[in-house]
Order: C-alpha cells, then sequence, then structure tokens
C-alpha cells in the first residue's frame, strides 16, 4: 500500500506570485499582510514606471490558527513590485525617515474605465500608497529564506 505525498515531503522554493488581476491579487494581498519595512524601502523608477517596496513578510501560511503559539513565527524578505507605475500618492508616510517602520495591510486595486486604475498600499495607522497605473501588474518574490520574527510574536489585529 502506498502513501500520499505530504507538503512537507516537497522541497520549499521561494514564493514567486504576480497578479494580473483582481482575484490574484487578493490572494497576494493575504500574503502580505502585516508586511513590515522602513519607509527607506520603498523605490518609484520612473522611467521603468516600477514602485517597489522590500518587505519583511510574515510568513502567515506556515501558522495554521490551530498551530499558533506552538510554532516560531516567521518572516521573510521579499520584493513586491508594481509595473505600469505613471503616479505615485501618499498619505501619513514620512519618506526617507530611517526611524519609520510601516505595516502593510492590504493591497487592493480600484479599475477605471480604460484599463488602468489605482493600486492601493493600506498601512497601518491611516497611511495609504496609491499608484495610478496603465494596467495591473503586481509581483511578490522572496529574496531571502525564512528567518525567526524578531517579536517572536504573531500579529495581532485586536488592539
Amino acid at each position: 500500500m502506498t502513501q500520499d505525498a505530504t507538503f512537507e515531503d516537497g522541497t520549499a522554493k521561494p514564493l514567486r506570485l504576480v497578479a494580473m488581476d483582481i482575484e490574484d491579487l487578493q490572494v497576494l494581498s493575504a500574503l502580505c499582510q502585516d508586511s513590515v519595512f522602513p519607509a527607506t524601502e520603498m523605490q518609484w523608477h520612473r522611467g521603468k514606471q516600477r514602485f517597489g517596496i522590500l518587505l519583511n513578510r510574515f510568513r502567515w501560511e506556515e501558522i495554521p490558527k490551530a498551530d499558533r503559539g506552538k510554532r516560531t513565527p516567521e518572516r521573510v524578505q521579499c520584493v513586491l513590485a508594481v509595473e505600469n507605475v505613471q503616479r505615485v500618492a501618499s498619505q501619513g508616510v514620512t519618506q526617507g525617515d530611517v526611524d519609520t517602520i510601516l505595516s502593510l495591510m492590504s493591497v487592493t486595486f480600484d479599475p477605471d474605465e480604460s484599463g488602468g486604475g489605482a493600486v492601493l498600499l493600506t498601512l497601518a495607522g491611516d497611511g495609504a500608497i496609491r499608484l495610478s497605473v496603465s494596467e495591473l501588474e503586481v509581483a511578490l518574490r522572496e529574496v531571502t529564506r525564512p528567518y525567526a520574527a524578531v517579536s517572536g510574536k504573531v500579529p495581532d489585529h485586536k488592539e
């Protein structure tokens, strides 16, 4: 008798996702929830029409609700890249401040009639970044191995 393979039998590979529609973006947004990053780790390359952030993503997929408190919480560094960016606007964000740490809550898309729209990065504490795009294309790519979360805690939204 053979036994089914389990997820643990596979070799872990870095996550690489691209969202080209709203449904894909919902998955990407869920993975990015509670990512943290210094304000200095955002960059807009106007000529390349690309906006990028180096995130420290919380690995929610590694801690099911039943196992919270039993497993060491992990983070992994990722690049979140938004393509086709025409304009960037922000609210409640102090750019370039090395002491400011931001927390990403969600990534959403507000389409317009032309096929473009706005990618909205909602931050904890009423901050937001609005990226006007000619078409939706958002990528998330892990660039380091997972590491134990410095805080040792799972993010809590009750506070």
